[in-house]
């Protein structure tokens, strides 16, 4: 689950790292308020969307009187933002974060997430900050930074030390080396008591005052972790999120939207990822990941096929199950009444192995319903495939 800036920053707040002063608005009165209190040479008014690059689309805007505040927040609130990250459809500005400026001698970048390779928290820095840290990655790797925490003694002081001399702060403002160890400390501390997946700060910048402050602030949460934090849970915003992820997640349904037209089916994560592979072998684009789960029953299937249906890019039906835990013909008979009940109007591919495959193949083939069925993966995918046409 992701959050919206103001949010990670007032996170950042109750761990003890440094921020602006900011507050979130959602009408130019209220952004005018609050400019009021704030009362400061220079105004930062932020578009709130779960995307970066919102500067580059003109939805960061600094101003210096205060009475461009709220015209600016007129012009932004309701605005649709399109960045590297929203997608060509963009997405709509809802609220703004208002906040002071800042004095910045330096930029800096930083974050933690998790290790896949190693399972510990690691710590990525630069001296990039401000810039996409995936480019920074790309041209200039020897300017990244990484320092993994060992999970049996959590973070150190030596870890921060680390990262601070790797930055060089020793000669850029050797005052904020203390501060800046003490900050990382807080940030871990945030990452594992939140439950988080990812803390990233770009930038991160020391002023001309040589002070920290967390001057952008981005942070994920695993959705694992979240039935520990009523007030996490509280930071969603559903605008930001695709809505018919949010009704499969209604159903215990795990779904991702894509941009193909052939709706996929599976049950688990591993085989989704295979299904969608063979499809892109076969010539065309998979609409959407679907886990249905290692114990699919009729009504997981039939709210899958509400789902998919949903989709108007969605032109077939590859339903692609293995039956370890869940017999193939307890599927079938799912699938069968599921198919019955939502009316499909595409064509269906049905795809069995495992426990009683066979039986499972022999229900369908016997249903009267208008599918196809296979036993082989690729003989699934060419047939779903020639079905609906190749990608152009």
């Amino acid at each position: 689950m992701n959050v919206h800036e103001f949010q990670a920053k007032q996170l950042f707040a109750q761990f003890g790292v440094p921020v602006l002063r900011g507050k979130e608005v959602k009408t130019p009165k209220a952004a005018s308020q609050w400019a009021a209190k704030l009362n400061t040479p220079v105004y930062v008014v932020k578009a709130q969307i779960h995307a970066g690059g919102r500067g580059k689309a003109g939805g960061v805007k600094l101003v210096k009187e205060q009475s461009q505040v709220p015209e600016i927040a007129k012009e932004l609130l309701g605005k649709v933002l399109v960045t590297h990250q929203t997608g060509p459809k963009g997405r709509k500005v809802r609220r703004l974060l208002v906040e002071e400026g800042a004095n910045i001698a330096k930029e800096l970048y930083l974050s933690l997430l998790v290790d896949r390779d190693t399972g510990w928290v690691v710590f990525i820095a630069s001296t990039e900050g401000g810039m996409e840290i995936e480019e920074v990655a790309a041209k200039t790797p020897e300017k990244i930074i990484k320092e993994a925490i060992d999970p049996a003694v959590g973070y150190q002081g030596y870890n921060g030390r680390n990262i601070a001399f790797a930055l060089g702060l020793q000669q850029i403002e050797p005052a904020v080396i203390n501060p800046f160890v003490q900050m990382l400390g807080n940030l871990y501390r945030l990452f594992m008591e939140k439950n988080c997946a990812l803390v990233e700060i770009n930038p991160l910048v020391i002023t001309k005052e040589k002070t920290l402050i967390a001057l952008d602030g981005k942070v994920s949460f695993d959705d694992n972790g979240l039935f520990k934090h009523a007030d996490v849970q509280k930071m969603r915003d559903l605008h930001e999120e695709e809505p018919l992820e949010i009704e499969a997640g209604k159903n215990n349904l795990n779904y991702v939207k894509l941009d193909g037209n052939i709706g996929c089916m599976v049950n688990g994560a591993g085989l989704a990822m295979a299904t969608m592979d063979v499809i892109k072998l076969a010539g065309s684009e998979p609409a959407n990941f679907l886990d249905v789960g290692g114990g699919a029953t009729k009504e997981t299937v039939a709210a899958g096929f509400r789902i998919l249906l949903k989709d108007k890019n969605v032109k077939g039906i590859f339903i692609n199950i293995f039956g370890g835990i869940v017999r193939c013909e307890r599927i079938a008979h799912g699938v069968i009444e599921a198919a019955k009940e939502v009316k499909l109007k595409v064509p269906l591919v049905v795809r069995l192995q495992g426990t009683n495959a066979e039986e499972g193949r022999k229900l369908l083939v016997e249903s009267g319903l208008k599918l196809d069925v296979a036993d082989d993966l690729w003989e699934a995918a060419q047939k779903i495939v020639g079905m609906t046409g190749k990608a152009a």
